[in-house]
């Protein structure tokens, strides 16, 4: 769940800071952990394998990982910190069921996997990149996949007008603010829309989702400004 797309995150608060600052600035975001868990528990057989990207400090996986006793999960972030915390989370659970990856953005990353995953998540963490580094990591997480495996991805998204952009920043401040953050927080977060990180509307979402090659594009959550979507190869 990191926001970097660089070798370090780049929210304006540590990697330390992380899961208790999130929830303020996100709307509904434990939901978007839990519907993509209810989302893998649909399907016909539980995962052998899922990858992780933008793992954060691990908390998708450490919801995960009790529901699919049989699943090896792979963990994969660009801020070495962000990994730290997730073996520190995670330092519990059956070593043998968990691979830290070496730290790297999901568009840079070159690792060669033992057995290709069944599912590959990543929760909130491509909106930091160029429309080319974000299609050349949907593109890494489409080669990556074994064929019917599938992509879940979360994402802060772009209203389709300029006027649905100001209503949804609107919006969007007024959950932070009654979450405890500070109007300044608040209007500096709300700032960073499309100058640090870039979002992109649904509709760019699934024509570039259709385009990297998954035969399979659907939206499944919408709230605020964020969505999620999951993709079949």
């Amino acid at each position: 769940m990191s926001f970097a797309g660089s070798s370090e995150n780049k929210t304006p608060h540590m990697p330390e800071d992380y899961d208790t600052k999130i929830s303020t600035m996100l709307p509904y975001y434990s939901c978007f952990h839990q519907e993509t868990i209810n989302l893998v528990r649909s399907l016909p057989s539980a995962p052998k394998v899922w990858l992780d990207t933008g793992c954060g400090t691990g908390s998708l996986v450490s919801r995960a990982i009790g529901q699919f006793p049989d699943t090896k999960f792979l963990l994969l972030d660009p801020s070495e910190g962000m990994l730290q915390q997730a073996r520190e989370k995670l330092s519990s659970c059956t070593s043998g069921r968990l691979e830290f990856l070496k730290a790297s953005p999901t568009q840079e990353f070159s690792g060669k996997l033992d057995e290709k995953p069944d599912i590959i998540t990543a929760i909130q963490c491509h909106h930091y990149l160029s429309r080319r580094e974000r299609a050349r990591a949907v593109r890494v997480c489409h080669e990556l996949l074994r064929d019917g495996g599938i992509f879940i991805t979360f994402e802060n998204i772009r209203p389709l007008t300029e006027e649905g952009v100001a209503v949804g920043k609107r919006y969007w401040g007024s959950f932070q603010l009654a979450q405890g953050r500070s109007e300044e927080e608040t209007e500096q977060h709300l700032e960073r829309f499309g100058t640090e990180y870039f979002p992109i509307t649904v509709e760019e979402h699934l024509e570039l989702l259709r385009e990297t090659g998954f035969r399979s594009v659907e939206l499944f959550w919408y709230s605020y400004m964020q969505a999620g979507f999951y993709c079949i190869k």
